[in-house]
């Protein structure tokens, strides 16, 4: 029967019981409260994490303002799609080697992954390595087009052929009438500019 305890002892072990359980809770809602944001679709050719990738730096591009952002239409779908049908096997390994140094470098610049960096870091990210890839291709133009402006190029064409994409932002008349030449813009579509 000596196995009573004192008092100092029972809470000392209490403390101990109660701290695990804190930290192992503490543990399991940090890792819930990771920033990777959702994937909308299945990918054909992507991985998830290329997907996810892909989506974001859309989503950058294209936001969703008052009209629908780049998720919304379907574009990271569109590029997995283009990618995987249209492209030849050795510019698919471009387009993946580029989407894996993006990543890297987002991972060199903040200690993570692209989709694990918060959405502030993510957006400052793109902008920086778009701003990045203009002066390189000004001052080198024999360079390969860097991964930042295929990728606005896929986006704006997946959006602006999408039919959100050309009926919402785009100016848009399913059957053209006649001709008008001299007309106040107004009356033009306000300078949107047509589908």
């Amino acid at each position: 029967m000596d196995t009573l305890i004192n008092r100092r002892e029972a809470i000392r072990k209490t403390a101990m019981l109660m701290g695990t359980a804190l930290t192992a809770s503490m543990i399991s809602f940090l890792e819930s409260c990771k920033n990777i944001p959702d994937l909308n679709y299945k990918p054909v050719f992507f991985n998830e994490d290329q997907a996810r990738l892909v989506s974001e730096v859309a989503e950058i591009i294209l936001p969703k303002t008052d009209t629908p952002g780049a998720k919304d239409v379907g574009v990271p779908n569109f590029i997995d799609m283009l990618v995987k049908e249209c492209y030849k096997q050795e510019d698919q390994k471009k387009f993946i080697d580029g989407l894996n140094e993006f990543d890297q470098g987002a991972n060199k610049k903040y200690g993570n992954r692209f989709i694990e960096c918060s959405s502030g870091e993510r957006e400052a990210y793109v902008i920086e390595t778009h701003k990045d890839a203009i002066a390189a291709v000004k001052n080198d133009k024999s360079l390969p087009r860097p991964f930042i402006l295929k990728m606005k190029e896929l986006t704006m064409l997946a959006y602006f052929t999408s039919e959100p994409g050309a009926t919402k932002v785009l100016q848009y008349n399913q059957v053209p009438g006649a001709y008008h030449g001299c007309i106040p813009l107004s009356e033009a579509g306000n300078g949107k500019t047509w589908a």
